[in-house]
């Protein structure tokens, strides 16, 4: 099956170049070098770039896009300033933050670069700087002999060889990505800039206008945008944080920023790093996912959110603390309610059935059809095992979420992986990851909260206590003292030992075991690392059946996917990988939609429409200064004549999914005319199938972005340090500030309204897998 896999790369490769052009245009995650096939497509769309130049990583305007991990921004100056999403930058803002200096409330603006903060540990920008098909040599070691462990430690052990090797450029994060199903795989070359720093963020009341009330709705009116700026040594590599001699870093590329914007039926492309579609899934994963796991994490993610909400009072420390979780639950809730009433509505478990129907008549003509039916029927084997052990473990996976229990598993695993060779090691416990290990354990020093994280393990474990035996885990049980049934005082007596006599709550305790030996840490008086040390042996015996299960994954959906994808080509319909969180390109249109019979969905709000949803009270309380200035009908050289007022957010048809906020959304010059944050709620199930009549994406409008920076914060030495284009002529530009004064400089353009439009604003009118903790707090809002 392998081999069958192996001869048919070159064929999947060009999959998505030989039927681009039969393709809807809104539809599709393009990989970078898919994009010169697109040429005439792109060009009939309106780009007026050379399409050749959007499949270079380092030509402009790629060159000048960046991974966040997890989010994307985008270089905007040759001083290293990125612009990405609010809420993308809210974990280092929320890191800043206290009772007494709350930077959520207030926003932060550097006076001076000397003024800017360190962004939250473990904060990067990753600039992919090269693509190369490694798939013969991942592959090469695989043959159908192989256990599925085998075969999953086969491939892993080439995969660690690969990011060695381009490793050993100082400065580098690489990684080996699968594409295909694992039919094809590419091993991706980033620059890792490590010292990143907070510039510039709105005030929650602005980059989180609307709240969980707005989240996934239209009409929005989020100015969803900040600003990081990254930082490299005096000689130009990168380095760790140095606010005495690092020096900010030089792009090869940056965008200019559009300040006459976009109208409605514009071209727009977004380039991004979106994180995991399943548009390949089988019905049984379908299934599984919609009718089981998603509904029985949003109960639990309700639950949880009620816990934080009475433990951690609004304008407490603790809020503080647990403000960037909360919001993710906020929104992860929201995204899998979407996608259950979505899957529903659009009968999405019916229609995956029958395009399956479809591929078995279609495979039983193929000359490969013995080959096809195998992999088909192996798949759907193994997805019915992971979805049993998904069941069996749920729980287990709680009740291990709390932040010292996570710590101390981490040391504890990392001293076992540290008496194996590095290239033995697993994957985040290998030389190279010791420093993001580290930072995580540091970023527990501003988002934990004793009495907060007690009473969330008390909800997991009233959940996990629940569950029959087979769901339980002995080692667990016992070094927890567990009885058969939840009893809240018994529950309270046992975490009163863990809570009262850990030391793991230090940071200098937590990073002082980070090199202890495996025997030091057996012999901690400590709970949780005595809870940590029990459930060890059992926790390894479970990845290895879930890597054997992967392994057998691995060797199957490959012939899968060549199945499904010659099929769907076939049909007249486009052929392009699930996004993977590499770098992608998608595009479409600026347009409106209807969503529902009588609905309409208008392409742009404005800051007319901010006003009449203005209450004064939270989430729909502006700052004073914004107010003040839409009051005094203040434009400047933002207006749209076609609303009659300066554009706030718009809509497109582009194709995104989680990890794609804070992606640039360009014009047809490659121009930044916004940033990608979200989408409707009727979009969610797009991971899944996409749907072009219905998906809109949510973009913040630059024109906004530039008046709330000129007009509402001051922060006119940004403006000026961009290359913003599309402004009438004037003055000669205030100079760009240097490192050590970066003063606001830049005077205030004069307002002048624009008149108001008959049809302005008509959307302000109408109403309209178990993840770790880390994951969670990590997980943005919208896209």
């Amino acid at each position: 099956m392998v081999e069958g896999c192996r001869a048919a790369l070159s064929g999947l490769a060009m999959l998505g170049l030989l039927f681009a052009g039969t393709s809807h245009a809104e539809q599709g995650m393009w990989t970078p070098d898919q994009i010169p096939a697109l040429g005439e497509t792109l060009r009939d769309n309106g780009l007026e770039l050379d399409p050749q130049a959007l499949s270079s990583l380092t030509d402009f305007p790629m060159g000048a896009v960046v991974s966040l991990g997890g989010c994307t921004g985008a270089f905007v100056s040759g001083e290293g300033l990125v612009v990405t999403n609010h809420h993308c930058a809210r974990g280092s803002i929320q890191y800043s933050s206290t009772s007494g200096r709350n930077l959520l409330d207030e926003g932060f603006l550097a006076d001076n670069r000397s003024a800017e903060l360190p962004a939250a540990p473990g904060t990067r920008v990753f600039v992919t700087v090269s693509v190369l098909d490694v798939s013969d040599i991942v592959l090469g070691s695989v043959n159908a002999s192989l256990s599925g462990r085998d075969t999953y430690q086969a491939i892993e052990a080439s995969k660690k060889d690969l990011v060695a090797e381009c490793e050993r450029q100082p400065g580098h994060r690489c990684e080996v990505a699968a594409f295909f199903g694992g039919a094809q795989y590419k091993l991706i070359d980033r620059l890792e800039l490590r010292d990143i720093r907070l510039v510039y963020a709105p005030a929650d009341s602005v980059g989180a206008y609307g709240g969980d009330i707005d989240n996934w709705q239209w009409p929005r009116h989020t100015g969803d945008f900040a600003f990081y700026r990254a930082y490299v040594s005096p000689a130009g590599t990168p380095a760790d944080y140095n606010p005495a001699s690092n020096v900010p870093f030089r792009p090869a590329h940056h965008l200019k920023v559009s300040a006459s914007g976009l109208g409605e039926g514009d071209f727009v492309m977004a380039a991004g790093y979106p994180g995991r579609t399943q548009r390949y899934a089988r019905a049984s994963e379908v299934q599984h996912t919609f009718g089981w796991y998603y509904p029985t994490f949003s109960n639990l993610i309700g639950q949880w959110i009620a816990t934080i909400e009475r433990d951690a009072p609004e304008g407490s420390e603790a809020r503080i603390r647990y403000e960037s979780r909360l919001q993710s639950l906020n929104n992860y809730l929201k995204n899998l309610g979407g996608q259950i009433d979505g899957a529903n509505e659009t009968g999405l478990l019916a229609r995956r059935k029958q395009r399956e129907a479809g591929l078995d008549n279609w495979v039983t003509g193929q000359p490969n059809a013995a080959a096809y039916q195998n992999a088909i029927a192996t798949v759907d084997t193994i997805a019915a095992q992971k979805a049993a052990a998904g069941r069996r473990d749920f729980w287990y996976d709680q009740v291990r979420r709390p932040q010292l229990l996570s710590a101390a598993r981490t040391l504890y695993r990392l001293s076992r992986e540290r008496a194996k060779p590095n290239a033995e090691r697993e994957p985040g416990y290998q030389n190279r990851d010791l420093a993001l290990l580290q930072q995580s354990l540091e970023r527990i020093e501003r988002r934990y909260h004793p009495g907060v994280d007690r009473e969330e393990w008390k909800l997991f474990l009233k959940g996990y206590m629940a569950q029959p035996a087979s769901s339980r885990v002995a080692a667990f049980d016992e070094a927890m003292g567990l009885g058969e049934r939840y009893d809240e005082g018994v529950i309270n007596q046992i975490l009163d030992r863990f809570y009262n006599e850990t030391t793991l709550n230090a940071l200098e305790t937590r990073i002082s075991l980070i090199n202890a030996s495996s025997g030091t840490l057996e012999r901690s008086p400590d709970p949780f690392m005595q809870l940590a040390v029990a459930i060890y042996d059992t926790d390894l015996a479970r990845e290895d059946v879930n890597e054997a299960l992967e392994g057998r994954m691995l060797s199957a959906r490959p012939d899968y996917m060549r199945a499904i994808v010659d099929y769907q080509a076939a049909q007249g319909q486009q052929a392009y990988p699930d996004a993977n969180g590499t770098l992608r390109l998608t595009y479409g249109t600026v347009m409106g939609g209807v969503p529902a019979d009588g609905l309409l969905y208008a392409p742009f709000t404005s800051l007319r429409g901010l006003m009449e949803k203005e209450t004064g009270q939270e989430p729909f309380a502006s700052p004073d200064a914004l107010l003040a200035q839409i009051r005094a009908g203040t434009i400047g050289n933002y207006g749209s004549e076609a609303i009659g007022s300066v554009p706030v957010n718009f809509l497109t048809d582009l194709d995104s999914t989680g990890g794609n906020s804070g992606s640039p959304t360009l014009n047809a010059r490659g121009e930044l005319v916004g940033l990608l944050f979200d989408g409707t709620l009727e979009s969610v199930n797009s991971d899944w199938d996409f749907d072009p009549v219905n998906t809109r994406t949510i973009h913040v409008d630059s024109r906004y972005m530039l008046w709330v920076m000129e007009f509402v914060d001051g922060a006119q030495s940004l403006v000026a340090e961009m290359d913003v284009v599309g402004l009438p002529e004037r003055a000669a530009a205030a100079p760009v500030p240097d490192q050590a004064d970066q003063t606001h400089q830049g005077g205030i353009v004069e307002a002048v309204p624009v008149p108001a439009a008959a049809n302005a604003d008509t959307a302000s009118d109408v109403s309209p897998t178990p993840i770790a903790i880390e994951a969670v707090e990590a997980s943005p809002e919208g896209q």
